[in-house]
């Protein structure tokens, strides 16, 4: 499907038409997602009805739907605006850099960290898109150590960089907020991040690097050549 497929086959590409598409493609999810966080909202703002039991409640059959909808519902202004910046900014990171990844560890995120909520929250409702911000987070600061990469460990340094702070969420320090969803998030993409860390975009080798190694090779065995001749011409001096 044309959706999908927003990457050059043959793998990446220096075209910069082509990727102006991609990066254009890139924008078009994470806008759907935020454009339908923010209708859900107004909504609820306008015809003033709760959808808090839309949320995930743990271990209860009618809590489920939340892995589903929780996401999309926020308890107020400032909580989406709150999220509405990073879920953007890292999803869009995720589309653009992990193409042929990107829908399969954005999925598995989303229905991955509900669930463990549900099998492992506290007893309340929770609601809200941070679970999966901070799954995106951890995957793509744990993907590009994992790469090692220099293009991906940017993506890594700057993700640190902006949302660092985000480390202390997934502590139990403030009571009105769903940590459970931070952690578990955070322990979606560290592992997705291990499990596909041989998939996807992976470090290039220069034909310099290789032409490093031959050298090394060289020089080892010139060396050990060297001393081997020594210990023979020391024993012959002995025979003498």
């Amino acid at each position: 499907m044309p959706l999908f497929n927003y990457y050059p086959s043959s793998g990446d590409s220096h075209d910069p038409e082509l990727e102006k598409k991609i990066f254009k493609h890139s924008l078009v999810f994470p806008t759907l997602f935020l454009v339908a966080f923010w209708l859900v909202f107004l909504v609820e703002s306008t015809l003033n009805i709760e959808l808090a039991v839309y949320g995930i409640f743990p271990l209860k059959p009618e809590g489920l739907k939340g892995i589903l909808f929780s996401p999309f519902i926020h308890s107020g202004y400032k909580h989406l605006a709150a999220n509405s910046a990073p879920f953007f900014v890292l999803s869009l990171a995720l589309f653009y850099f992990y193409r042929k990844l990107a829908y399969r560890i954005f999925l598995l995120i989303y229905l991955l960290s509900g669930l463990c909520v549900w099998l492992g929250g506290r007893e309340a409702w929770h609601i809200g898109a941070s679970g999966v911000i901070y799954g995106l987070a951890s995957f793509l600061f744990f993907s590009g150590i994992f790469r090692n990469d220099v293009k991906l460990l940017t993506i890594a340094i700057i993700v640190v960089f902006l949302y660092g702070s985000m480390f202390w969420g997934i502590f139990p320090i403030k009571p009105d907020v769903s940590w459970e969803s931070h952690l578990w998030g955070s322990v979606s993409g560290l592992l997705l991040s291990i499990y596909y860390r041989k998939q996807g975009p992976q470090r290039q080798h220069y034909e310099w690097e290789e032409e490093t190694d031959d050298e090394e090779d060289d020089h080892s065995t010139f060396y050990t050549s060297d001393h081997t001749a020594n210990y023979f011409e020391d024993d012959n001096e002995k025979n003498k």
